[in-house]
Formats: C-alpha cells, sequence, structure tokens
C-alpha cells in the first residue's frame, strides 16, 4: 500500500514548513500558492522586511495594549501569510490568477502548539478575491483539510453581508452567538 499523499496533502505539509518561518509571538501560519503543480510563491505572519519582530522587540504590541484576537489587524507588526504570499508573488512577476492557496496555521501560546483553523481573515479574503486565486485549500483545527471556492464568497457577498461567516473568524462572536441560543 503507497503512502504517497494526494496533492492537498503534499501542499499542505509543504504550507507546513512555511509556517515554521513565523516571527509571530502568537500564531504561526503559512501559505502557499500554486498554479498548475507548481509552486508560485510562499509567505508567512512575519514582520515586513528589514523591520523588527515582536520578538526582536521583546513583546507583542497587541497583547501589550490588550487587544484580543481578531480584532484591529492594522496594529498588528506582522504581514499575514497569506497577504506576503500574495506580495511575493508579485514581486517575482507571477500571476495569481486562477491559482490555489494553501494554508496552515498554529497558536504558539499553547503548549503543545494547537490547530488553527487555516482561513483567511476579513481583510485576506478580500485580496484573495482581488488577486484572481480559485480556490483557498485550509488545515481546519480538528486535522482535516477543506477547501473553499473563492467564486462562492463572490457569490454570497453579492446576496449578503461579508460578515454572514463572521463566526468562522472571531472567537468572541462565536462564543457570544452560541451563549444567545
Amino acid at each position: 500500500m503507497s503512502t504517497r499523499p494526494n496533492w492537498n496533502e503534499y501542499f499542505i505539509n509543504i504550507t507546513k514548513e512555511v509556517s515554521k518561518r513565523s516571527n509571530c509571538m502568537s500564531t504561526s501560519i503559512g501559505a502557499i500558492i500554486v498554479k498548475d503543480g507548481r509552486i508560485l510563491s510562499s509567505g508567512y505572519n512575519g514582520a515586513p522586511r528589514k523591520t523588527q519582530d515582536c520578538y526582536e522587540r521583546g513583546h507583542c504590541l497587541r497583547r501589550k495594549m490588550n487587544i484580543p484576537s481578531g480584532h484591529r489587524y492594522e496594529l498588528c507588526r506582522s504581514v499575514h501569510a497569506e497577504q506576503n504570499a500574495i506580495i511575493n508573488a508579485a514581486r517575482a512577476g507571477s500571476s495569481v490568477l486562477g491559482s490555489t492557496m494553501y494554508m496552515y496555521g498554529v497558536k504558539k501560546f499553547n503548549a503543545p502548539e494547537a490547530l488553527i483553523d487555516a482561513i483567511p481573515c476579513f481583510i485576506c479574503k478580500k485580496m484573495v478575491i482581488n488577486a484572481g486565486i480559485s480556490k483557498v485549500v485550509g488545515m481546519m483545527k480538528n486535522g482535516t483539510i477543506r477547501e473553499f471556492n473563492v467564486e462562492q464568497w463572490v457569490n454570497d457577498w453579492k446576496s449578503g453581508d461579508m460578515t454572514a461567516d463572521m463566526d468562522l473568524y472571531d472567537t468572541d462572536y462565536s462564543e457570544a452567538k452560541k451563549d444567545d441560543n
């Protein structure tokens, strides 16, 4: 019996390695963009090039300001993995139109590290749509691999609001929603 991984497993495994380059104190997230079976670019969450990351500064700015996860991304020193993968493709002159993005992530402040649902935040979701990426494949916290059709996000936002899937992104919101039921 062969133990050869399927394509999603193969690229998720590579994305897991990319995530290990993260220099964020809270999470390690990796993203790769693949087209026609070829990796176009990779990215991980971390400080912009040639700037100091949280480890070098000795603290996480958002934690120091008591900002909960999922809020006030503009005050984070890190660029998200998805953003870096898109930026790195652009820097290399690679078109991501019609490509697939793979994502993997773990929370670091748990011991041992815990898988998270590796899906784009609202800001990155908009960037993925505008970049022309067709599909996002993420490792979920339960260990399954989930595929998202980006065109479905577009269609959902035509009829509803982008916050319709807020419970995927905001743990405070999803906990409050559970309490209301």
